[in-house]
């Protein structure tokens, strides 16, 4: 078994982690510190957030694939929160892309419509 958690450093913690639980649909799954918070997306796989000043650049990549693509890119536009860009690959796969405040990105993507 192997466990995947995904971070992403962040400068505002107050302000990234109202964002990711706009983008998630709930509060974080764990609160593992005044700066940090884990989001379980997956049985197997967490995003988590935390305020590290000195690693924040913006540039934190992470794609979920999911199997819901168009339920959630709705659920997530109903809570405030649209697609940055999309991508459509020539086997059909499509990812939209969300950028939270800093700039890092967070990608969703799903098999072809």
């Amino acid at each position: 078994m192997v466990d995947l958690m995904a971070g992403v450093a962040v400068l505002d913690y107050e302000r990234a982690l109202a964002w990711y639980e706009k983008l998630f649909g709930s509060p974080p799954t764990f609160v593992v510190s005044e700066t940090e918070a884990l989001w379980e997306v997956t049985e197997y796989g967490a995003v988590f957030i935390e305020r590290r000043p000195e690693r924040a650049t913006g540039h934190a990549m992470h794609v979920l694939f999911v199997g819901d693509l168009d339920e959630r890119v709705a659920a997530i536009s109903e809570r405030g929160i649209e697609p940055a860009d999309q991508e459509v690959y020539a086997n059909g796969v499509r990812k939209m892309l969300y950028r939270d405040p800093e700039g890092n990105e967070i990608g969703i993507g799903g098999r072809p419509a």
